[in-house]
């Protein structure tokens, strides 16, 4: 990607639709699991499947292939039709979704091509982005392939935060793209430590969405929902119950939390650093315009988490409230979070004739 020309407004255009369709293929994924819906669709019928059923007599087939899941026969044995339909539609609705992504691409790439508007050096960054694509396609369905035998009655946790980090990195790169479209080479300034900066507090919030994840996939919110204190204590007993220890890290639903919280907390002040920094370091315009943003995610952030965390003993499986508002909000300020250092990531040049630029 590193010798993307500047292009024509129909491009960047192209590539911020994108962007922002899979921003919302994230919102309806996490709507999706908070909903439990899932597993609701059996089937990975690419083409087949894009229209949901039309008439009684398919509704009653897609329920009855639904009801030799684990999650009806273990959790759901009291659903209705009229529940099966409620949460058949999110999954239906997440996968339409990643077909009209699919689409929005194909239709835009034949388009640009036909009016000449990709130059050359675009080729490899969209098959990149196309390969990603079908990539975090074929995850997906491995997600949910996990949760449709044995005695699983939800997606396993660790395929659900490799679904959901692959998607976060595909929304990147589109990102990244973007803004090789869209930003003067001007407002693009070298700033080695900062650039440093930048990339430690990225990784931390990728190891942050990572356990975010996990949460999610473990439904942890409920396994200490206290603030300040965890259960009582800061540090709470039974972290490192699980043999072998790190095991821990991905199974344990305390130890979760706690790294959760933990590295909630780290980024909150070196955000705030970062931002110190920010006000102290020459830089360019549009740098200076957008530099209070990523503490204002982060503290937004923050609270979010904690009226989730409190907000979660007052859960009713199936059914839409606080908590799962407070935690989709919470899933959307975190991927801004991340967009926002992959925006001074980009406007911090390694080296003065940065060939980004």
């Amino acid at each position: 990607m590193n010798k993307v020309a500047r292009s024509s407004n129909p491009v960047a255009v192209w590539i911020f639709i994108g962007v922002a369709m899979l921003l919302i293929q994230v919102m309806l994924g996490g709507i999706t699991r908070l909903t439990g819906s899932g597993l609701s669709i059996t089937e990975w019928n690419i083409i087949t499947g894009t229209l949901p059923p039309l008439h009684e007599g398919q509704w009653m087939e897609e329920f009855d292939k639904y009801k030799q899941t684990p999650q009806f026969q273990l959790l759901n044995i009291d659903f209705t039709l009229s529940d099966f339909k409620f949460i058949f539609f999110w999954e239906w609705l997440h996968r339409f979704w990643a077909r009209l992504i699919g689409v929005a691409f194909v239709a835009g790439f034949v388009y640009l091509v036909s009016r000449g508007k990709l130059k050359k050096e675009m080729q490899n960054p969209l098959l990149v982005l196309f390969l990603l694509g079908a990539l975090q396609g074929a995850i997906g369905w491995i997600m949910v392939a996990s949760g449709l035998t044995g005695d699983a009655v939800y997606v396993k946790p660790t395929r659900l935060a490799l679904h959901f980090i692959f998607a976060l990195g595909l929304i990147a790169y589109a990102f990244w793209f973007l803004l090789q479209l869209i930003v003067p080479p001007r407002q693009r300034v070298v700033r080695a430590g900062l650039r440093k900066f930048v990339w430690a507090i990225l990784a931390l919030i990728a190891v942050q969405l990572i356990f975010g994840a996990l949460m999610a996939g473990h439904k942890a919110a409920t396994a200490a929902a206290t603030w300040p204190d965890i259960n009582g204590s800061l540090i709470p007993e039974g972290l490192f119950r699980e043999k072998p220890m790190l095991l821990n890290l991905i199974d344990n639903k305390l130890t979760i939390h706690f790294i959760h919280r933990t590295l909630a907390y780290i980024l909150l002040l070196l955000i705030g650093l970062f931002t110190w920094k920010l006000y102290r370091a020459p830089v360019s315009p549009l740098i200076a315009r957008i530099r209070l943003i990523p503490l204002l995610l982060v503290i937004v952030q923050a609270l979010l988490g904690i009226y989730s965390l409190l907000a979660s003993p007052r859960i009713i499986p199936n059914h839409w409230g606080a908590f799962e508002w407070l935690a989709q909000l919470h899933q959307v300020v975190g991927m801004l979070l991340m967009l926002s250092f992959v925006a001074f990531l980009y406007l911090f040049k390694r080296k003065p004739a940065d060939i980004l630029s």
